[in-house]
C-alpha cells in the first residue's frame, strides 16, 4: 500500500501537516464568525414586568443597538423573585451572543437577598453600563400628605395603616423603601408586585398609598398630576421635574439614590462578540433619539468609558459590597 510505504517518518509528517491545516482553518473561521455576527435577531431579557422603568430603558437602548448591529434586539420580560428568574434564564442561555440581559441595581442586591441565586460575578460576561436613573417618592392622588415632611409625619403616626408598593425584594423600589424606613423610622405595610409597572397601575387606581420608583416610570404621571410627588432621590432638583424638591432639600441626604443599569451576556460568550455588543451599546448611547428620550425621562446615559466591560464589572463588584452592609437588617428579619 502507498501509506505503508511511507514509513514512520512519512506518516508523522502527514499528521503534522494535517494538524497545521486544521489549525489554520480554525484560525480563519474565528474572524469569519465574528464578522458575520449577528446573523439573526437578539433577545434582551428584562427581569422585570413590561411597562416598568427598567423595561423602558431597555426598549430605548435595544432599538438603537439593533440599528447599529443591523438586526432586531427584542426585549423579553421574565419577571419575578426580585429579578432572579430572568437572571437565571440569561445565565443558562447558550453563550452565542443572541441572549443578553439588562438589569439594574438588583443584579447586586439579589445575591444578598436571595442566597443560592445566580452569582453575577461568575455567571456573566460584561457588556457595559447604560444609564443612571433617579427615583421619585410618589403617592396616590388623594393621599393626605402634601409634602415630604408631611408624609414622614403621617407614616410615623399611621404606622401599619399605610401601604407601600414595591416590585419585590432586591428591586430598586424595595431598596428605596428600605432607605426611607431607615431614615424616617416609618413602618408601612409592604405590598410586593411583580414589577413597578403593575404597582403603578394600582397606585393610579388608589389601591395602594405610596411607592418609590424611577423617573422613567413616574415622570409622565407626575406631570399630568395623576399622582402626587414628594421628592426626587437626588442632591439637586432635576430639569424634567423642576418643581419637585430633592431629598437633600428635605434633609434626607442619606436617601440619595440613583439606579444604575448594565447589560450582560452569558458566561463563555466569545470576546469578539462581546466587544461587538459593547461597540453597539456605545453607539446607542450617542444616538440622538436615545439622548432625547432619556432626557425626557431624566435618565443620564453613561460616558463612553463607562459603557464598557471593565466599568460594569467594577461597578457591580463595589455595589455588592455596599449593599451587603445596607441590607444586613433586612436579611436578619
Amino acid at each position: 500500500m502507498i501509506i505503508s510505504g511511507l514509513g514512520k517518518a512519512g506518516l508523522r509528517s502527514m499528521a503534522n501537516k494535517g494538524a497545521c491545516t486544521l489549525m489554520s482553518l480554525c484560525l480563519l473561521a474565528c474572524p469569519v464568525a465574528a464578522q458575520t455576527y449577528p446573523s439573526r435577531s437578539i433577545t434582551m431579557i428584562v427581569p422585570y414586568a413590561a411597562g416598568g422603568p427598567t423595561d423602558t430603558v431597555a426598549r430605548v437602548v435595544a432599538d438603537a443597538m439593533g440599528r447599529d448591529l443591523g438586526q432586531r434586539v427584542i426585549v423579553e420580560n421574565a419577571a419575578g423573585a426580585g429579578g432572579t428568574i430572568g437572571s437565571l434564564r440569561a445565565a443558562k442561555a447558550e453563550p452565542n451572543g443572541y441572549t443578553l440581559i439588562l438589569n439594574h441595581i438588583g443584579m447586586a442586591t439579589a445575591p444578598i437577598l436571595y442566597p443560592g441565586s445566580v452569582d453575577p460575578l461568575t455567571s456573566f460576561e460584561y457588556i457595559g453600563l447604560v444609564a443612571d436613573v433617579p427615583m421619585t417618592i410618589v403617592a396616590r392622588r388623594s393621599f393626605q400628605p402634601n409634602t415630604l415632611k408631611e408624609l414622614i409625619d403621617y407614616t410615623a403616626k399611621q404606622g401599619n395603616k399605610i401601604t407601600y408598593a414595591n416590585a419585590g425584594a432586591g428591586t430598586a423600589s424595595h431598596i428605596c423603601g428600605v432607605l426611607f424606613a431607615s431614615e424616617t423610622g416609618a413602618q408601612p405595610v409592604t405590598v410586593p408586585y411583580k414589577g413597578t409597572g403593575p404597582a403603578m397601575i394600582d397606585l393610579l387606581g388608589e389601591q395602594v398609598d405610596f411607592m418609590c420608583d424611577q423617573t422613567t416610570n413616574t415622570t409622565n404621571q407626575i406631570k399630568s398630576r395623576e399622582i402626587k410627588a414628594y421628592a426626587v432621590t437626588t442632591a439637586q432638583r432635576i430639569p424634567a421635574l423642576v418643581d419637585i424638591p430633592s431629598v437633600k432639600e428635605a434633609g434626607l441626604g442619606n436617601l440619595e439614590l440613583s439606579i444604575w443599569h448594565g447589560i450582560y451576556a452569558p458566561k463563555g460568550t466569545a470576546a469578539e462578540v462581546a466587544a461587538r455588543l459593547t461597540s453597539a451599546l456605545q453607539s446607542a448611547l450617542k444616538d440622538e433619539v436615545v439622548l432625547e428620550r432619556f432626557n425626557q425621562l431624566s435618565a443620564l446615559p453613561v460616558s463612553n468609558d463607562q459603557a464598557s466591560a471593565a466599568a460594569l464589572k467594577a461597578k457591580l463588584t463595589s455595589e455588592i459590597t455596599r449593599w451587603k452592609k445596607v441590607l444586613a437588617a433586612e436579611i436578619a428579619k
